[in-house]
């Protein structure tokens, strides 16, 4: 098993719900998956074996919805411990009658680790992950070699890691942690991905740009 170490994919925040997040979240409940220290078959959840996409740290959840109405044939999973975003994303679930997106409120790191079974998964969005900017705080950051290790041994050969972020040293970083996986490949030789238009904006990349920041994409495949 790989060792992920204290790595967390998150920092807790505070966020207050709107009454139809709160309701939402309330009668959520077939939409979310709990967490489980054994690995479990998604497919029981969505009741088909359609490709599926795992998003780790999906925010409000806007694009996730967006995506996931999008490609009505793929199965979604996103994981958030932001539990006004789980409500938000609900809340979309019930206003586009969505029946391919389901949630785990959990770390991220556990979930890929304990829940996923190995070459399961068709692929894994990270989109804007916490970017801990201090140099210090830099051993945080999800995206290291054992994390990316993780991710690798649960994707089916032929699947994607596409990550997205405004920090352009973590974006460097990440990338070279990518680079070094040998069953992974980067269609853009050792460069960032070019825009990739099926990428709804989000609100983190809003914000990014807001600040003159430039927006970095790896897509990586693999073999």
């Amino acid at each position: 098993m790989t060792n992920t170490g204290n790595i967390k994919s998150f920092v807790l925040r505070s966020g207050r719900m709107s009454r139809a997040q709160e309701k939402s979240y309330k009668a959520g409940g077939k939409y979310i998956i709990p967490f489980s220290n054994e690995s479990i078959d998604f497919s029981r959840y969505f009741t088909n074996n359609n490709p599926l996409t795992v998003e780790i740290g999906f925010g409000m959840g806007k694009a996730t919805a967006d995506i996931a109405e999008a490609n009505a044939g793929n199965n979604y999973l996103g994981i958030e411990v932001f539990r006004a975003g789980v409500g938000k994303l609900l809340w979309e679930i019930e206003q586009r009658s969505l029946t391919n997106v389901r949630i785990v409120e959990y770390d991220a790191v556990a979930v890929i680790e304990k829940m996923i079974k190995p070459f399961s998964v068709s692929a894994f969005h990270i989109f804007f992950p916490d970017p801990w900017p201090k140099k210090r705080h830099h051993k945080r950051r999800l995206v290291q070699n054992p994390f990316a290790k993780l991710l690798v041994s649960r994707l089916i050969p032929g699947g994607y890691i596409y990550m997205v972020s405004d920090w352009e040293n973590y974006a460097d970083e990440a990338l070279a942690v990518f680079s070094v996986i040998p069953e992974l490949s980067n269609p853009n030789g050792l460069s960032f991905a070019d825009g990739i238009s099926w990428r709804p904006m989000t609100k983190f990349e809003k914000k990014g740009l807001d600040k003159n920041h430039s927006i970095k994409e790896i897509y990586l495949v693999k073999q």
